[in-house]
């Protein structure tokens, strides 16, 4: 019955479309039709329909896009006599019919996400094993402690799991390196990381060299393991305690399935949401695809290795050769390999990890363009679109997934097209005024408005382009590099775990305002040639409004560039935990109220002086369903009063095992605060007042971004790439 009433929903979607794309091309049928489909979406989307509603919603979209497609193609190219205007024009008409395509590609995706319930429960006797695979490269001790600690404390049968530290910044071919700098710090990271994994009861695991990095490093760790199953966090990926209690299970309902992967969820502000001061209140950026479009992937069997955060079995990787390594996206590269293999994925979206961001805006371009670069070897070298093996969803899933990375040509073509007619008086895109507000601005209505219905819950109106626009700056120099030569680029390890100690301009800053100055002037350009050319004021006037958005989102990137000092080394969690501390022979009770890597902050009761830099003891009883008890060594940082209580500033002194368990139990064994505070953010903005928010931060940012410029210049200490 529901397979007939499906059939029956496709036919009149397709008929409606056919019906109304169909009707005469005119300003005054577009507007009737126009004015129909948008009234009714707003409808949907306001009174919140779903099911069969949501279809409806995105088909009326589609009208309207494959109409203004229609027009487009039809009747405002440039005549090809005209060279100087047909190319560019040309370009533009491409940069635009790519952004169709995916859209297209992404609705299809995202058309029927699905959530998962919880994994079945785990039969005690018969719980498969794990291997637990920590890759590390150059990261500091600390945040490898509290990730393996945490690795270590997770639920599950002991003599059924083991951790394994893979330390790649400690192989043979760096500690015989001609360099005595690099093979010194190689040697004594291996030394000081050894012990670290033996006080934890970790096994420590290294290779010879150091061959397809990330991906190398792991396939190393399956010739030296033996479980059923191999669990992969990154080194700054902390797991909560239930971690293999929500997807070991899933293994046991199906076996073709090869990977369980839940969502990167990260503690800290990325670059652009501190230097913005956004991230306390909006949806971070990852959550739409960690929200919406893994779900979406789901659906179709695509869901993929995410680099961390999941589990794999076994038999899978070994089936395909280990962890892929042909390009710089091992995770994609292997899912889509066992995808094509006839391997089954899930997707959880239940956040059961604590991670890390990269903290300067240079760390975050970095990141991106690895995996800019990495997505576009696959499209290059394993296109899934001719993929054997793949489904024709599976096909369509990865293909968006692997040419959303192109964002950076259109966007730059976006970008820099008004200025051709500004500046030199090219006319690329050939409308009257009253066609541009029928076609073009209803489909630019329309689009806003399937985005917001889609993703509305985690990005708010104009940050995507926001991101994009940041990204592309630099990204075109990867996407020529690749296009180049495919095997060219090289795996860089994302910096992370750092800080930024003062207010300053970062040095990736300058383009941003070259572009922003660029975009002023040509504002400029608009009001005098309205003025000197009154016929040609309707046509400068579209011109003027489409710069206008351009110059309001390249103020705003001048204060997502102007990097604002972290005030911690390291980032705080909130946590629970009750006990007593100890110092100088008294004896204070109280409560954490929030921890980090490096210490605590605790609320106690009392009047007494407390000497700072004191040794002390802190006991406390740890929160969840087997409360334990622990005494951790801390030394007085600062105190502060509070009303009667005073707040207490404690950082860690040289811990055990057993006091690193403690701290990371702490830390990370309950996310509910954590997912408390990412649920709450999750908010929908309308886009009329995400339009006026977007408008009011562009002033302010261009005003900081201004400041900084003259009076915050100096040098970013700029993360150097360190080639993996």
């Amino acid at each position: 019955m529901m397979r007939v009433l499906n059939g029956v929903m496709i036919v009149v979607a397709v008929s409606l479309i056919l019906l109304l794309l169909l009707q005469p091309v005119g300003t005054d049928a577009q507007w009737a039709i126009a004015e129909a489909c948008l009234v009714a979406m707003l409808a949907i989307k306001l009174l919140k329909l779903s099911g069969y509603w949501r279809h409806l919603f995105f088909t009326l979209g589609a009208i309207l896009v494959l109409r203004y497609v229609y027009w487009r193609t039809t009747s405002t190219l440039p005549s090809p006599e005209h060279l100087q205007d047909f190319i560019p024009g040309i370009l533009l008409y491409a940069a635009e019919m790519f952004c169709v395509v995916m859209l297209a590609l992404s609705l299809f995706v995202i058309s029927r996400p699905i959530t998962r319930g919880r994994a079945p429960a785990i039969q005690e006797g018969r719980a498969p094993t794990v291997d637990v695979f920590v890759p590390s490269y150059n990261e500091d001790s600390s945040l490898l402690a509290l990730t393996l600690a945490a690795a270590k404390g997770m639920d599950y049968p002991a003599d059924r799991m083991k951790v394994y530290l893979l330390d790649d910044g400690g192989t043979e071919e760096k500690i015989n390196s001609t360099s005595f700098k690099v093979a010194d710090a190689a040697a004594r990271r291996r030394h000081e990381l050894q012990e670290l994994c033996r006080v934890l009861d970790v096994t420590y695991l290294t290779r010879e060299k150091n061959v397809h990095a990330k991906a190398g490093n792991l396939s190393n760790g399956l010739l030296h393991s033996r479980g059923d199953l191999v669990v992969v966090f990154d080194a700054d990926h902390a797991p909560a305690r239930e971690f293999l209690r929500e997807t070991v299970g899933f293994f046991a309902q199906d076996p073709k399935l090869f990977l369980v992967q839940t969502p990167h969820f990260f503690v800290n502000a990325d670059p652009i949401e501190k230097n913005l001061s956004t991230f306390d209140s909006m949806p971070s950026e990852s959550e739409m695809f960690y929200g919406m479009i893994q779900k979406g992937l789901d659906k179709w069997n695509a869901a993929f290795f995410c680099g961390s955060a999941a589990v794999l079995r076994r038999s899978a990787l070994e089936q395909v050769g280990g962890f892929a390594g042909t390009s710089i996206t091992e995770d994609c590269e292997t899912a889509l390999e066992l995808h094509a293999a006839g391997w089954n994925s899930v997707y959880v979206a239940k956040p059961l990890i604590a991670g890390l961001q990269p903290e300067t805006f240079s760390s975050f371009i970095g990141q991106r363009s690895r995996w800019c670069s990495g997505m576009l070897q696959i499209l290059l070298m394993k296109n899934p679109l001719f993929k054997k093996g793949l489904s024709p969803a599976q096909r369509i899933c990865y293909l968006s997934t692997c040419m959303f990375w192109l964002f950076p040509i259109p966007r730059m073509a976006f970008l820099f097209a008004p200025l051709l007619f500004i500046f030199f008086n090219l006319k690329i895109y050939n409308s009257t005024v009253a066609e541009f507000g029928a076609y073009t601005m209803t489909y630019l209505v329309a689009a806003v408005l399937l985005q917001s219905y889609a993703y509305g819950r985690f990005r708010w109106p104009w940050i995507s382009e926001l991101y994009e626009y940041l990204q592309s700056v630099y990204l075109l120099k990867s996407i020529a590099g690749v296009i180049r030569n495919p095997r060219s680029p090289k795996f860089n390890v994302t910096a992370k775990g750092g800080s930024t100690e003062q207010d300053h301009l970062s040095g990736f800053a300058w383009p941003y305002f070259l572009i922003f100055v660029v975009l002023l002037l040509a504002q400029g350009t608009v009001f005098y040639r309205m003025h000197a050319e009154p016929e040609a004021a309707g046509l400068l006037l579209i011109v003027g409004f489409w710069n206008m958005f351009n110059l309001m989102m390249a103020g705003l990137a001048l204060g997502a560039v102007c990097e604002r000092r972290e005030r911690r080394q390291s980032h705080r969690l909130p946590t629970e935990a009750r006990g007593t501390l100890s110092v100088d022979g008294l004896v204070f009770v109280g409560s954490v109220i929030d921890i980090s890597q490096g210490g605590m902050l605790v609320r106690a009761s009392g009047k007494e002086a407390i000497r700072l830099q004191s040794s002390a003891r802190l006991a406390l009883t740890l929160p969840g369903k087997a409360p334990a008890s622990v005494s951790i060594p801390v030394r007085i940082a600062n105190v502060r009063s509070e009303g009667d209580d005073r707040i207490i500033g404690v950082s860690f002194e040289t811990l055990n095992a057993a006091e690193y368990g403690a701290v990371a139990r702490m830390m990370y064994s309950d996310l509910t605060l954590l997912r408390g505070v990412r649920q709450s953010r999750q908010r929908s903005k309308s886009i009329v007042l995400g339009t006026a928010q977007i408008l009011l931060w562009g002033f302010r940012q261009t005003l900081r971004g201004g400041y900084y410029a003259l009076f915050r210049r100096e040098p970013a200490s700029t993360v150097p790439a360190t080639t993996h």
